[in-house]
């Protein structure tokens, strides 16, 4: 998910169609070429790309490649389209693992594994991050930028002034939980309303839980559709979200409030005078929807910890998201450009001004615009490992279809929890 609106909320047919047109002809679908010039298309923050694309280009200059980048809207529809068309650029960023698997199914993918220094980048990147590229075997997707979704926000003077610690286990939230209700305030804040898009917010914390009670490997045959939503550790992980938000006391506005509560302005209560809510769990994003004058000091106003493992010590996964260079061509030119991508340095622009995070756990942190933002980064860079969004993962009729709207049901008790379940185990595609 972006630092602006989330990105699955833009999949529009009429967008993507008028940006196919617009871009008929500027892709190389050649493979082999080289006259030293590579075409790139991200779908990234302009920001970020902004960044990005600075340092490449002085880089690529050296070595006498040009490069073309563009701003395309909703890739991951595109550059399928742009296949079939035999039309591509010679880089994509891919934004979601499943797309890149369609990408190597359709042959139209090359490999990394003899292009970038595997060895150097296991020791450099995240744990996870390059598995989530990673295709029968091979590496196809190089996460160059990293969001991060397993974090909790506070508002940080009252949490300091009221002597509230970061939980270190899922029981130790609880009792955190409980402490902040005994102290006689609100604990959570909590929204799900997102127009169209309305009950993702609730996935994030399913797949935060899933992957804490059923580790890594479980989390992912889920995501496959291997581990069924009706299944005991899906509804462990729906105990515990139940818990936390339906309990009386636990979150502002109540159980009946989350499903009209709009994600973005969600949080917003931790910075009254009196804190209306102290805990907002949402992605690293979020700070871009804060009040302004709480982000123009987000180190005064805000605090961040991660989502606590399932046992203090014990495996600490974390959820996040990010985009995947992939190569499209394998001219020389275009094999030197990914080799550029790879470099720890590449994000050096784009850290200072903008939502970018580094997936390189060497990265200068200096670089980053203040605390919060190295907090964050910190937060995965002790993580266990990386895994990428799962409902971004599974078919469209699920991830953005019944997950969200069958959560927002449960939520607003229009179904009860089996029902939910089940409706979403049914609505997965036969093939």
């Amino acid at each position: 998910m972006r630092n602006q609106w989330p990105r699955r909320t833009s999949l529009v047919a009429v967008t993507v169609l008028a940006a196919a047109s617009a871009l008929a002809g500027c892709g190389s679908g050649n493979s082999g070429k080289d006259d030293k010039s590579v075409t790139i298309w991200s779908s990234l923050d302009q920001p970020v790309q902004d960044g990005l694309e600075k340092v490449l280009v002085q880089k690529a200059k050296a070595e006498g490649v040009t490069i073309k980048w563009q701003k395309v809207e909703n890739i991951n529809q595109l550059i399928m389209q742009k296949i079939q068309a035999n039309d591509t650029p010679d880089i994509a960023f891919i934004p979601q693992p499943g797309v890149v698997g369609d990408i190597v199914k359709r042959n139209k993918a090359f490999a990394l594994d003899d292009v970038v220094d595997k060895a150097a980048l296991q020791s450099s990147m995240t744990p996870g991050t390059l598995e989530s590229g990673t295709v029968n075997g091979k590496l196809y997707g190089l996460l160059v930028s990293m969001n991060v979704k397993s974090l909790v926000f506070y508002p940080k003077k009252p949490w300091a002034k009221a002597g509230y610690t970061a939980p270190d286990s899922i029981d130790s939230l609880n009792t955190l939980t409980e402490k902040i209700k005994s102290d006689g305030n609100t604990p959570w804040c909590m929204g799900v309303e997102s127009d169209t898009a309305t009950g993702w917010p609730a996935t994030d914390w399913f797949e935060d839980l899933v992957m804490r009670y059923g580790g890594p490997e479980e989390y992912k045959k889920w995501v496959a559709n291997e581990t069924k939503f009706d299944s005991p550790v899906v509804k462990q992980a729906a105990a515990e979200f139940e818990k936390l938000m339906f309990t009386d006391g636990n979150v502002l506005g109540g159980r009946k409030a989350i499903a009209s509560t709009n994600f973005g302005t969600a949080g917003n209560p931790m910075f009254d005078a009196k804190p209306g809510c102290w805990m907002y769990k949402q992605g690293s994003f979020i700070t871009g929807f804060f009040p302004k004058n709480v982000g123009a000091d987000l180190d005064g106003n805000v605090g961040v910890f991660g989502f606590p493992p399932l046992q203090a010590g014990g495996d600490n996964p974390i959820l996040g998201g990010g985009d995947m260079a992939t190569m499209l061509d394998d001219s020389a030119s275009t094999k030197s450009v990914m080799k550029l991508l790879a470099a720890t340095d590449i994000g050096n622009e784009a850290a200072a001004g903008s939502s970018f995070i580094s997936p390189h756990k060497d990265f200068d942190a200096t670089k980053y615009p203040n605390d919060l933002t190295r907090q964050v980064a910190k937060v995965a860079y002790d993580s266990t490992e990386f895994l990428f969004d799962g409902s971004d993962q599974m078919p469209g009729e699920v991830g953005a279809g019944t997950f969200w709207k069958d959560m927002t049901a449960w939520i607003s008790g229009q179904e009860d929890l089996d029902t939910a379940l089940k409706n979403i185990d049914g609505s997965w595609p036969s093939s």
